[in-house]
């Protein structure tokens, strides 16, 4: 009886094999992927026909640093590229260090970054160099990190310092000559938009373990208290937590001390998203094993230390999806800021519209603000996906 060797199948990675095994892997798929085409084609031709011919695609050249940070001083721009280049040169970092876990956001980074150069290239903004420095610096810092001694200490050390140095370098501060203050109020359109998204969420976790922690206490007093801060704030809207740390948080503090409406809304976004994280958080724990517990006990760890150093990674890791939604949802939310009078991205363009040579450009204005919303939902999507393949969430 003679056998017959079988070859192993030949998996082919790529666009081309992707397209080919979902969507044209039979010849009905192929028939559905044609029509499915030609529908969206005639669903769009009015729109691309519009884009094309009446579009006044000019009020988003003319108004585009205005979109991305407001009213800010023109002559210390450097400083938010100061930001780019660090945030690009800390990813490229994180990429050769932790190898998977950073590759999604490091291709959303030099993706991003070679298509605003090649933007700025053919329209011929200056810009353009700036954009090829960030992602040379990430390709730089990339292959630093895989060569960096202690380099998974230096680059978590490295994104602690990052958040505070960024606040310094847009803010400023009086007592260094170089960087001179910059009052809030100037803070405006996708700047304050990502501020707001990342001062809101990286505030409200610390908060929000705290509080899943509270809630599973056996301390009467402790527990009851962050059950009611929960249900509480998951109860209002957001809207009145901005109202209520726009105008009630100052009666709360000295006479002397006015924060910022900015600061204010930093904290209003702060309790508000505390009360969400601490419900994924509080998810996270009720999913560990507890067998996890009592090793914790028999290595002799006190309740703190296996709390810290072995149930709560175990936690923040098996809620990553949920902490990336929040994330992203937080930054949709952040447009709420227009009522109690800040310049977002959808306010600056308000103002925009209401500049007499750009009239009727509604839906251009709009149109861009979509964009600039599903881009970056679209990139934090990817990001978190590429973090979980990278941690094995959801595996066995």
């Amino acid at each position: 009886m003679t056998t017959v060797e079988i070859k192993p199948p030949i998996l082919v990675v790529g666009p081309l094999a992707w397209l080919r095994k979902n969507l044209f892997s039979t010849w009905y798929n192929a028939l559905f992927t044609f029509v499915a085409l030609w529908a969206l084609y005639s669903f769009l031709q009015p729109a691309l026909l519009w884009s094309q011919t009446e579009a006044r695609w000019g009020v988003i050249e003319a108004n585009l640093t205005l979109f991305m940070i407001g009213q800010y001083p023109r002559e210390q721009l450097w400083r938010v590229w100061l930001v780019i280049y660090l945030l690009a040169g800390l990813i490229g970092l994180s990429w050769g260090v932790w190898k998977d876990a950073a590759r999604g956001f490091a291709v959303i980074g030099l993706g991003a970054g070679a298509a605003f150069a090649l933007l700025c290239f053919f329209f011929g903004w200056e810009s353009w160099s700036h954009w090829l420095i960030a992602c040379t610096t990430l390709l730089i810092l990339y292959l630093v990190g895989r060569y960096l001694p202690y380099a998974s200490f230096l680059t978590t050390v490295c994104w602690i310092l990052y958040f505070p140095g960024v606040f310094l370098l847009i803010a400023g501060s009086a007592r260094i000559a170089s960087l001179p203050p910059v009052e809030m109020g100037a803070w405006g359109g996708l700047l304050l938009t990502l501020l707001l998204t990342i001062v809101g969420n990286f505030g409200s976790l610390p908060l929000g373990v705290l509080l899943a922690l509270g809630r599973r206490s056996k301390l009467p007093i402790v527990k009851y208290f962050c059950i009611g801060y929960i249900e509480i704030i998951r109860g209002v809207p957001l809207v009145t937590i901005l109202y209520m740390a726009d105008i009630l948080l100052p009666l709360f503090l000295p006479v002397d001390v006015r924060p910022d409406r900015v600061l204010r809304a930093m904290m209003g976004f702060i309790l508000f998203e505390a009360a969400y994280q601490a419900e994924n958080v509080r998810g996270g724990l009720q999913s560990i094993n507890r067998g996890q517990y009592e090793a914790a006990q028999a290595l002799g760890l006190s309740g703190t230390l296996s709390t810290v150093l072995i149930i709560l990674p175990q936690a923040l890791r098996a809620v990553v999806p949920a902490l990336f939604n929040s994330f992203i949802s937080l930054f949709k939310d952040t447009s709420l800021v227009a009522i109690i009078g800040l310049f977002d991205v959808l306010r600056i363009g308000r103002s925009v519209l209401a500049q007499s040579e750009w009239l009727g450009t509604h839906r251009e204005v709009f149109l861009f603000a979509f964009f600039i919303y599903w881009g970056f939902n679209l990139a934090f999507t990817y990001g978190s996906r590429r973090v979980e393949e990278a941690l094995g969430v959801g595996k066995r």
